[in-house]
């Protein structure tokens, strides 16, 4: 399921991703972009969980960006309606596809600059079955996924604290599934008013 990391504050947004992907029909490796840009809106879009469903999503995002009235915050209302569309339809292709449902789940996080905010914004979105509707939860201060082994840790910008993160998380991940659902290189990318940065952190 790999990690997914948001630290908020009003100037600025960090989302952390591992790179680390695996075809599930053959369990073959490579390495991954789970965080994409929106760059002329300075908005962010990551995920921890299915891959093909991000890109579908990330696809939509990107041509509602387009639109002459688009704004952050319809977007943010919209997308959890539209994985709750496309989802019963990734759902039975992946079970056509001899992927067991409990390995189905996706864990989306939409952020960046609001112009009519003010300030930085994210919205979190989970979802792993279509006879329930997405989570949707507007964040505060961030979000950490898996976030039990860094329950007590304070939360830190600084590039060296957040791959540390990362790294125990992956550990706690890698040992709880007994397989590497974590790995690669972590990547975030740094969000601030008028930039958009991506930062590769180092190996997992």
């Amino acid at each position: 399921m790999s990690i997914l990391n948001v630290l908020l504050r009003p100037d600025q947004l960090l989302v952390a991703v591992d790179t680390l992907a695996e075809d599930a029909l053959t369990g073959a490796k490579s390495s991954g972009a789970k965080l994409l840009l929106i760059p002329q809106h300075n908005l962010v879009l990551a995920t921890r969980g299915s891959t093909q469903f991000f890109l579908r999503i990330y696809e939509l995002t990107l041509q509602a960006s387009f639109r002459a009235d688009f704004t952050m915050e319809q977007l943010s209302k919209e997308l959890g309606l539209v994985v709750d569309q496309l989802w019963p339809a990734y759902e039975r292709a992946a079970l056509d596809a001899g992927i067991p449902r409990e390995a189905l789940g996706t864990e989306l996080v939409l952020g960046g600059w609001s112009p009519q905010a003010g300030r930085m914004v994210a919205t979190a979105y989970a979802k792993s079955d279509s006879g329930v509707a997405a989570v949707v939860q507007p964040l505060a201060g961030g979000l950490a996924s898996p976030g039990e082994p860094l329950q007590g840790r304070p939360d830190s910008f600084a590039p060296d604290a957040v791959l540390t993160a990362a790294r125990i998380q992956a550990t706690w991940l890698n040992k709880a599934t007994g397989r590497e659902a974590a790995g690669g290189r972590v990547l975030a990318a740094v969000l601030r008013s008028g930039q958009a940065v991506i930062q590769d952190l180092g190996p997992v």
